[in-house]
């Protein structure tokens, strides 16, 4: 149930990349909350990355092991598997006992997911200046209030409303006890053990139902009512229910979860950065994106002995692109660590830009999850006075780069600290 984290390499010699001095981790106040940037947990392996990556050498082999990437070309010749680089692999559709296929079924499974969702925002945008008001106003705590609201948002679309009431209760346990940033630490390990055998045989039994269903209708294809839905019928007959449950749970994380971190980060730097209230919502979460990608670290491992930037790595390697590093890299980027929303209004260097990955296995949903966050990050600063309260703690660092905890406060435009309209009131 919880999301895929990268491992350690298979070791190595422990250097700083190229003999190169050891750098303390880049930021400041013009890019993010004071502290936020500086203070990772020195053990951290974001710190570790951060502190090693010189700005000059794009890749190294890390204090861990790991083989580092933090250079744009190098990172989309390994996301994009440039001449066989990598064996191949999946980021969404991997599960405990390996990467669900066949390839086919993967495609199939995430062109339905996306007509889908487009579906349920076409029918359901009109709600949205209803659910920031009832959600986000006037108070709200982040980056929980953002997860919550995409699942109020999306909660039909993950399981329709016909689900029996226990599992939908199932899902919503599953957001608070494993999506939502810090989850884990709030729960014994043999909590979580026992919460997710319940969980997963919960769903376990629904695709057992569903399958059964879609058997009875054989040649009546109806309409996919739910993401659980589109598992099931986008899945070959040799899927086995446990791993139709890893994938949907997969969908799960990837819609309340990096959705909602980050609309979290959009709305705190929005919140810090009062002059950018006005500027464009699309490059608002663009640059949001780009300073901090929830998905920040991929890991992949070479298929033979090769030559990857000036570095010698081999099949016992692991690769770690950190998408992190690349989005903020001073030889592609002007003002590298400054949230400058405006930049996005000319020419940007697309090549290192790399959000929802690179390559076959680029997040599938990537235009849906832009879609959807551009028309809340625009109704916010359409509609509400926004102000930030946070105590710059720094990034919750863990499978996704999720934003610190911090209190937002929106007051309609127009309205008053004593809640009477001024001149200019709606």
């Amino acid at each position: 149930m919880e999301p895929f984290a990268t491992g350690a390499g298979n070791g190595g010699s422990a250097r700083t990349p190229r003999g190169g001095a050891a750098r303390t981790p880049r930021g400041g106040p013009s890019g993010t909350p004071r502290g936020v940037t500086g203070r990772f947990r020195p053990a951290h392996p974001l710190a570790r990355l951060t502190a090693e990556f010189d700005g000059v050498h794009d890749v190294w082999r890390s204090a861990t092991g790991l083989v580092c990437v933090a250079g744009p070309d190098a990172a989309r010749a390994v996301m994009g598997n440039r001449h066989d680089l990598v064996a191949e692999t999946s980021d969404f559709y991997r599960t405990r006992n390996g990467v669900f296929g066949p390839r086919a079924a993967q495609i199939e499974i995430g062109r339905a997911s996306r007509a889908l969702m487009n579906r349920h925002l076409d029918a359901h945008q009109s709600h949205l200046p209803t659910l920031i008001s009832d959600r986000l106003a006037p108070s709200s705590v982040w980056p929980d209030a953002g997860n919550l609201l995409v699942l109020a948002h999306l909660r039909d679309v993950l399981l329709h409303r016909d689900t029996s009431p226990a599992l939908r209760a199932t899902l919503e346990d599953i957001v608070t006890r494993a999506v939502l940033a810090g989850a884990r630490q709030r729960h014994s390990a043999l909590s979580r053990l026992l919460f997710r055998r319940r969980a997963l045989g919960a769903l376990h039994a629904e695709v057992v139902a569903r399958r059964r269903e879609r058997e009875r209708r054989r040649d009546e294809r109806g309409t996919q009512r739910d993401l659980l839905d589109v598992v099931v019928d986008g899945s070959g007959p040799t899927a086995t229910p446990a791993e139709l449950a890893e994938i949907y749970l997969s969908f799960l994380f990837a819609t309340v979860g990096s959705i909602g971190f980050a609309l979290g980060w959009a709305v705190l730097l929005l919140g810090t950065h009062p002059d950018c209230r006005t500027e464009q919502a699309n490059w608002v979460v663009r640059e949001a994106l780009r300073l901090w990608p929830v998905a920040w670290l991929f890991a992949r491992s070479p298929n033979r002995e090769q030559e990857l930037g000036e570095l010698k790595v081999t099949p016992k390697d692991q690769l770690a692109v950190c998408t992190y590093l690349v989005h903020r890299h001073p030889g592609h980027w002007e003002r590298p660590d400054e949230f400058v929303p405006r930049r996005w209004a000319g020419a940007v260097p697309d090549g290192a830009y790399l959000p929802f990955g690179h390559g076959p296995h680029t997040c599938a949903g990537a235009t849906v999850t832009m879609r959807l966050l551009e028309d809340l990050v625009g109704l916010i600063t359409r509609d509400w006075q926004l102000s930030v309260t946070h105590d710059g703690a720094g990034p919750q660092v863990g499978p996704a780069l999720a934003p610190p905890r911090f209190t937002a406060e929106l007051r309609r435009r127009g309205i008053g600290p004593g809640g009477s309209g001024g001149p200019g009131g709606r």
